[in-house]
């Protein structure tokens, strides 16, 4: 049986309390479920501006998109998301990512290591998240972290706080079938310096990573939400300028525009139709956008069905 739609918004917009507060009121009348940040160098933390927004609001759920792993050390980390939990009355998902931009490490002089050594972190970061927030606790002597805690000292107010793992890799989405609540398709693909860049958009990359995230997750696939982070959407009226738009600016090509996951531009019908169709066939009912407003008539039109 398919899951029922969920939407989300990744606020850009969190820099100022009062427009923490109001975008996640927004949020919350339009019927999205949850409010996401972002975790970069140069911008807001990507916790504090959360709990502001559970707290203007009744059952929003907050959480990072993503961390970068790289900047957090897992104990400090789970002390941050139990605590950020009990003070959003149970509300936290904890979104990770392996971290990608050269300028950001440079500038504090952590160095950005080579993808599979990222990865490798990823995976012990995650195994002993999910230790510390499950059972307070956490043994590792790994290759990246040696742990020894017997008490945390702060647990959440969920049982099981959900972990969103973000990625386009294949031993990413391996993490994501031993780790994810929600694992999420980003569809980016990264440069040396880590700009990012849209390698993995077609519909039949998506389909090969939905495969894998099948493979890798076994038993647990059922058990794992599959999610899109959506980079561009436009609804309605604008929307034929704006497809005209990005073919003539070579971004993308009409064809891969009217199938990508990451690309919602049509009318409310269209869109509505595009969903459906990912859901069935790739299992897609987790969306996360960042045009609240924009793509409200979409969330009407098919939020919890």
């Amino acid at each position: 049986m398919a899951r029922p739609f969920r939407f989300a918004v990744q606020s850009l917009a969190l820099g100022d309390h009062d427009a923490v507060v109001a975008s996640a009121r927004q949020a919350e009348a339009l019927g999205y479920e949850e409010l996401y940040s972002y975790d970069h160098l140069g911008t807001i933390d990507p916790f504090i501006p959360l709990v502001v927004a559970a707290e203007a609001t009744s059952t929003l759920r907050v959480g990072p998109l993503v961390l970068n792993n790289e900047f957090h050390h897992p104990v400090l980390l789970a002390r941050t998301v139990a605590t950020v939990d009990r003070m959003t009355g149970g509300r936290v998902v904890l979104g990770m990512g392996t971290g990608y931009a050269q300028a950001e490490h440079d500038a504090m002089s952590i160095e950005l290591r080579p993808p599979g050594a990222r990865v490798d972190r990823l995976d012990e970061s995650l195994t002993a998240l999910r230790s510390l927030l499950d059972e307070g606790k956490a043994e590792m002597q790994g290759t990246h972290h040696q742990l020894s805690v017997s008490n945390l000292g702060v647990r959440p107010v969920q049982t099981r706080v959900p972990i969103l793992l973000g990625g386009n890799g294949r031993r990413v989405i391996g993490l994501g079938g031993r780790f994810a609540d929600i694992f999420q398709f980003t569809g980016l693909t990264h440069g040396p310096d880590g700009t990012p860049q849209a390698g993995g958009f077609s519909i039949a990359s998506v389909a090969e990573r939905a495969r894998w995230l099948s493979e890798a997750a076994g038993e647990r696939d059922g058990e794992i939400e599959r999610s899109v982070l959506v980079q561009q959407t436009v609804i309605g009226d604008r929307a034929a300028a704006a497809i005209e738009q990005m073919a003539d600016a070579g971004d993308m090509d009409r064809e891969l525009l009217e199938s990508t996951p990451f690309a919602l531009i049509g009318s409310v019908e269209q869109v509505v139709d595009r969903l459906e169709t990912l859901r069935q066939d790739l299992g897609i009912s987790h969306v996360v956008i960042r045009d609240a407003a924009g793509f409200a008539p979409v969330v009407a039109a098919l939020a919890g069905h």
